[in-house]
């Protein structure tokens, strides 16, 4: 239970930014994150954290503008099932690394689909909230390292506003094409 939970913080981390939480996750577990991949495993560890330092630190400053926003958008949107699947199997011990990848990749796709869908919903960049977002990342890689239980029951309320996300969002197109077509 505790991997599944642990899975669950790690890929919804990455369902919200991509390089931050994997930094965070490195700092906190070091080589012993990447002992169920090897194909990551064998980078030089320096070189590993050089590229998420400048990845996170690019994120960081490109999520702050709207154009930059909108590309970062669209490169985790594509990056996070593979990412996702990456975090949720890193700590995967028991269960099957192929379950738990499908699940923490999903589950990363599912979470920034609905931000994407939101964000494009927005007719103009709230910089409080990407703050959020970038301090909600960083404490989901804390809890699954430190605190799984906590950082699964936040993730499993990720996923429920997701649906309710999802929802409002379907009704909010719904609404606007039929507006659209009577124009």
């Amino acid at each position: 239970m505790v991997e599944i939970l642990t899975a669950l913080s790690a890929s919804a981390a990455v369902g919200i930014r991509i390089a931050l939480p994997l930094l965070s996750l490195e700092l906190l577990r070091g080589e012993a994150l990447w002992s169920a991949l090897p194909f990551i495993a064998a980078i030089n560890p320096s070189i590993r954290l050089a590229i998420l330092c400048s990845w996170s630190m690019l994120e960081l400053l490109i999520s702050k503008q709207l154009l930059g926003q909108r590309l970062l958008q669209f490169i985790m949107l594509v990056s996070s099932p593979i990412v996702g699947a990456i975090a949720a199997t890193s700590n995967a011990i028991a269960l099957p690394i192929w379950l738990t990848g499908i699940v923490g990749g999903l589950f990363a796709f599912v979470l920034q689909s609905v931000q994407t869908a939101w964000f494009y919903r927005q007719p103009r960049l709230q910089v409080g909230l990407v703050f959020a977002q970038d301090i909600l990342a960083i404490l989901l890689a804390f809890l699954a390292v430190k605190l799984p239980y906590l950082g699964g029951i936040i993730a499993l309320g990720l996923l429920w506003w997701a649906i309710r996300s999802y929802q409002s969002s379907a009704k909010w197109y719904s609404k606007n094409k039929s507006g659209d077509r009577a124009n």
